[in-house]
């Protein structure tokens, strides 16, 4: 939702919450390091009847504490937590996997662990490790990272997608980028990048379908709609973005919806499917770092 254009302002929370509302979005991610901030986002989510997730950075165990305090206070479907820390050896990595799972376990709140660039996660071989230490870790998928971090060779192999495959298997939610091996976010209706739209539907479909199943009833997938601003979104000589973010997302939403949609048509020819989607979207950023605020 961040425009950053020199010549003009952002837009208001509030309007970027209302546009969140009137697009049709099940809800949106919402920076909870940030009480006051995360007060206002949601008191106007819960109005509309619209859901959110906790967004979160923590460098240590206890970082995690205000957030689950204000979780408990404010709501969440659940946490979606950026661990902020870079990390060679797996052996400095467990403990704070251990004490985040266990805040987690205390108070009663999914928390997911995201995939993603300048972060514990941020190596694919170095995550998959991870999951060798603990197989049953709920990660939120952002594969834009791993493809570029690999820069994995065109067309992706089956050794490569089995690697993304594992990624998704203990995945419980999902953020939509689409990058090609070379840049972390393309437009996607530019036609030269339909090769890499069509890769990331490949992998999402997956994701979808492994989760639906993994999850219990009446379960809800969130698929956050996450088109960064420069410099994830590519620009011109002029500095400005190549394509509109904000129409993008409108059409990713529509494009995850109509999978799921054929997903669950597909289910219910042989039972019953109470599992649900929800796709949300960034309500704001503030610095450039976490910028799914």
């Amino acid at each position: 939702m961040e425009r950053r254009l020199a010549d003009a302002p952002e837009w208001p929370l509030q309007t970027q919450l209302a546009m969140i509302r009137d697009a049709g979005f099940d809800g949106a991610g919402v920076r909870f390091v940030d009480p006051v901030f995360a007060s206002e986002a949601t008191n106007f989510l819960r109005a509309h009847g619209l859901i959110w997730q906790a967004q979160c950075y923590p460098k240590c165990v206890d970082d995690l504490k205000p957030v689950l305090d204000l979780v408990a206070r404010l709501g969440a479907d659940h946490v979606n937590l950026q661990p902020d820390v870079r990390s060679q050896r797996l052996a400095d990595c467990i403990p704070l996997l251990e004490g985040w799972r266990r805040l987690a376990d205390q108070s009663g709140v999914a928390v997911h662990v995201e995939t993603h660039r300048d972060r514990m996660t941020t190596d694919l071989f170095f995550t998959l490790q991870l999951l060798d230490c603990f197989p049953d870790l709920r990660l939120t998928a952002d594969l834009s990272h791993y493809l570029v971090g690999r820069e994995f060779a065109w067309p992706v192999d089956d050794t490569n997608h089995a690697l993304i495959h594992r990624i998704l298997d203990n995945s419980w939610g999902i953020h939509g980028r689409v990058a090609s091996r070379e840049q972390v976010q393309v437009s996607l209706g530019f036609p030269q990048h339909q090769g890499w739209v069509a890769l990331f539907m490949q992998w999402w479909e997956y994701g979808i379908r492994s989760w639906r199943g993994r999850a219990g009833p009446d379960a809800t997938l969130t698929f956050l709609c996450e088109l960064g601003p420069a410099p994830y979104a590519i620009t011109g000589p002029d500095g400005r973005e190549l394509s509109d973010r904000w129409q993008e997302a409108l059409v990713m939403k529509d494009m995850i919806r109509a999978l799921w949609d054929r997903i669950a048509a597909e289910s219910r020819q042989d039972s019953a499917d109470p599992a649900r989607m929800r796709t949300v979207v960034p309500a704001k950023a503030g610095t450039h770092t976490p910028r799914q605020v």
